[in-house]
Parts: C-alpha cells; sequence; structure tokens
C-alpha cells in the first residue's frame, strides 16, 4: 500500500499545490509589473477572474509572496458582502507597513502612517457606528487627525494609499493589496477603490491592487467606473491545459519515488476536468487506493467514487445547503437544461422549464448571485460559478 502519510496532493480551499502548474503567463505578468513599478513606471493593477476551484486564492497567495520576496509591503483582504471595507482594508494595509518598517530608517515616518491608517480604520459609517466604542485596529501609534479621516470613503482611499505608498518609496520598494472574493466589495466601496487606483497610477506612486473573483468582476467594476476597463489588466484563469495537469500530478508523484502510469493520467483529466481543485482531490484519493506504484487506471477508477463522495460534501454540498428550497428549485432546472454541463442558461429557459414568469424567478435567481452560486455570464444568460456543479446536481437526482 502507498504510505498515506508520503502523499502529496493537498486539496483545500486556498491551499498552495505541492506543484503550481499552467499559471506561468500570470506570475510572469505580475513580476513585470513589480519590476516596472521599482523602476518608476505606470501599470496596471491586475484582476484575476475565473470560476471557483481553479486556484485564484491560491495565486493572490503567490503573487503576495513574490512581492514580498522582494521587499514589498503588502497585505491581503478577502471581502464580504455584507461587510465594509475600512476595518479589512486597514488591517491588511496595517501588515504591509509592518513589512516596511523592518526597512525604514525613520520610526517617526512609520508611526505617522500608522497614525493616518488608524484614523482611516476608526472612521465610523453609518453600519459600522455602533461597532465603533468596542472595537479598535490594533495600531500601537497615535491617531493622525486631517488625512484619509473625512468619512467619504474615495477621498479617504486616496489620501491614505498616498501616505502608504509614499513610505514605500522612502525605502525604494513598493506596497501590494490583494482583494480576495472581490466581486463581493459593496458598490460604493468598488467605486473608491477604482478612483484610488486611478489616481495612484496617473501620480506613478508604487502601490498595485490586485484583485481576484468570480467571471462577471470586469463587470462588476465596469459599472462602477466606465474607466475601469483601462484601468486594470484583467487575467482569466481557467482550468489547466492537458499538459499542465499532467505535470501538476506527475512531479508531486515524482519527488515521492512514485510513478503512474499513462492511461491513469488519461482517467484522471477527464474526471478531474483540468481543475486543478479537482486534479488535487482525485490525485490524492488515487494515491490512497493504489497498493503500489505505479499508480494505475484501476486505481483512479477506484478512488473515483471516494473523491466524488469527499467533493460533494465538502465543495458542492456545502454551497447547496446554502440554498432555500426555491433557489435550489432554479438550480435544480439550470442543471437539467445543461445536461450538467459547465455552460451558461437562458434565465427565459429556465422560467419556462419550471412553468412560471421570469418576474417570479427574479428573487431567487437575484438570492442566488448574491451568495455566489451564480453569475450573470452576460445579458439574459446564468451560469454556475462551481466547476461540475450541474453535474453534482443531476447526481443527486439519479441517486
Amino acid at each position: 500500500m502507498m504510505d498515506p502519510v508520503r502523499n502529496p496532493f493537498a486539496p483545500g480551499a486556498g491551499q498552495r499545490p505541492p506543484e503550481l502548474a499552467g499559471r506561468d503567463r500570470e506570475l510572469t505578468a505580475f513580476e513585470v509589473v513589480l519590476e516596472r513599478v521599482a523602476r518608476g513606471r505606470p501599470e496596471r493593477s491586475l484582476v484575476l477572474t475565473g470560476l471557483r476551484g481553479v486556484g485564484k486564492t491560491v495565486l493572490l497567495g503567490e503573487l503576495r509572496s513574490m512581492a514580498m520576496r522582494r521587499g514589498w509591503g503588502a497585505g491581503k483582504v478577502e471581502a464580504r458582502p455584507e461587510g465594509g471595507l475600512r476595518r479589512p482594508l486597514s488591517a491588511a494595509l496595517h501588515r504591509a507597513v509592518r513589512d516596511l518598517a523592518l526597512r525604514h530608517r525613520a520610526p517617526d515616518r512609520v508611526d505617522e502612517v500608522l497614525g493616518v491608517l488608524k484614523a482611516f480604520a476608526l472612521r465610523a459609517t453609518p453600519q459600522d457606528a455602533k461597532l465603533r466604542d468596542r472595537w479598535q485596529p490594533g495600531i500601537d501609534a497615535p491617531t493622525v487627525a486631517g488625512r484619509a479621516d473625512s468619512g467619504d470613503i474615495e477621498i479617504d482611499l486616496v489620501e491614505l494609499f498616498t501616505e502608504v505608498a509614499e513610505l514605500a518609496a522612502d525605502v525604494g520598494t513598493g506596497v501590494a493589496l490583494l482583494i480576495d472574493e472581490m466581486q463581493d466589495v459593496a458598490p460604493d466601496d468598488v467605486s473608491a477603490l477604482c478612483a484610488a487606483c486611478h489616481e495612484l497610477s496617473q501620480s506613478g506612486a508604487p502601490l498595485v491592487v490586485v484583485g481576484a473573483g468570480l467571471p462577471h468582476l470586469p463587470a462588476v467594476l465596469s459599472a462602477s467606473k466606465s474607466y475601469s476597463e483601462r484601468l486594470f489588466r484583467y487575467l482569466r484563469i481557467d482550468r489547466l491545459e492537458r499538459a499542465d495537469a499532467d505535470r501538476a500530478v506527475v512531479a508531486p508523484i515524482e519527488r515521492e519515488n512514485a510513478t503512474i502510469t499513462s492511461d491513469a493520467l488519461d482517467t484522471l483529466f477527464e474526471t478531474s476536468g483540468g481543475y486543478p481543485y479537482f486534479v488535487q482531490a482525485y490525485g490524492k484519493a488515487a494515491w490512497d487506493a493504489a497498493p503500489m506504484s505505479p499508480i494505475g487506471i484501476i486505481d483512479v477508477q477506484v478512488a473515483a467514487p471516494e473523491a466524488e463522495t469527499e467533493l460533494a460534501v465538502g465543495f458542492f454540498g456545502s454551497r447547496f445547503e446554502r440554498a432555500t428550497p426555491a433557489e435550489r428549485e432554479y438550480l435544480q432546472s439550470m442543471a437539467e437544461l445543461t445536461g450538467g454541463r459547465d455552460e451558461p442558461v437562458g434565465t427565459t429557459q429556465v422560467a419556462e422549464a419550471l412553468s412560471r414568469r421570469a418576474s417570479s424567478l427574479s428573487p431567487a435567481r437575484d438570492s442566488l448571485l448574491k451568495k455566489g452560486l451564480v453569475y450573470s455570464a452576460e445579458r439574459g444568460k446564468i451560469a454556475f460559478t462551481v466547476p461540475h456543479f450541474g453535474r453534482f446536481l443531476l447526481g443527486r437526482l439519479v441517486g
């Protein structure tokens, strides 16, 4: 039996795979951004888009590490639909300023920037005013009044980003702010982020934003500021090409002095669809199922139900459980109309299939959009945000 302790695969939310295959384009693009900013040249911020399970969060972590290896300050935010941006953003930039402080020779200047950051964090908004008295940002510096504390998030972000970027310029580096689930940022905050990025790109300040979100994120940004199409460089993250999917499997196995047959790789690619999360899930199950090296096609076939059971609970099931009965009916209809394939379906088709008026289904559809279970692929079309979700839903019917 293959040693389960040595199993190299790592399926998990945001967990870095043992071999980060197929993402050279994105890593190279960010390397260019870092180098251009270091030379004082203007550069656009980046936005990564794609379905769930393609590795956007993993990639954000890798980009953060790249920035930190160059001596940049780096902080990461995970946006939430119900939360404002001030608190998580201040925590992320606090981390970035602490990174920069290790190299800065003027503690008073660092404290001044921290004081501005603290003022920004404590500036109450209607939704968090009642929390202000019992929440403190954990910044050990006196508050500096008069900057980034007007209460207008657009003005305040520009001033805060400028302060932090100037601190980075003092030590010859920059700041990377990474925002995951960017489609969940509130409309006013999205508008402020775009305005701040626009202002800083014009001044050449060394601060870049790297956002990641679902496929409709470009439309969210464009609806906020028309110039956002030119403000960001958009990179679509998709399933792995066959050669990259094979490398994601073969390289970790070979590092454990084991092998896998070519027909086993064929089956693994077919079942996983090349989606990085699924590659890890099926790879892990195949390793555990194999009695010895090489891992063969029978091992992958035997392991598939085990992997699918785990995915059904942790990856698909947890999302399905968040849907109401009306929303589940909508999802089920989408799955039936697409035959379980990962493709968009017309909202009018769903209404016809359910023998309902489209307007009566709007609440269920809008709620599914807010929960991040579906996205608007184009006008009048809707699609699952989770690969293979339709296949999972059809499997439930059969089961």
